[in-house]
């Protein structure tokens, strides 16, 4: 799964901008930001992606296990970034 995850990139999250995530099948959460990160010139452009729903008070930061229907399963890093809001950065 690991490897999986190195091949994904900031487009393959675009296109699911606005589409909902299972998170440790425990709640869903929508994709509200797809954000490409500066780099130096160079293998895979880094990015971030903050989802937006969950329990209150927000899980803490870890890695879950994430699911989406058309990406599949994934375990992901994830940091609470407010209220309903968690943040995953993929360098």
């Amino acid at each position: 799964m690991g490897d999986r995850l190195a091949t994904l990139t900031v487009a393959d999250f675009a296109a699911r901008r606005g589409e909902r995530f299972r998170i440790a099948s425990a709640f869903e959460a929508e994709l509200v930001e797809v954000s490409e990160i500066p780099r130096e010139p160079g293998g895979r452009a880094p990015f971030s992606l903050v989802f937006e729903g969950g329990p209150r008070p927000p899980l803490p930061q870890a890695i879950y296990p994430v699911h989406h229907e058309r990406l599949g399963a994934m375990e992901i890093f994830l940091v609470p970034i407010g209220p309903d809001r968690y943040e995953a950065v993929f360098t």
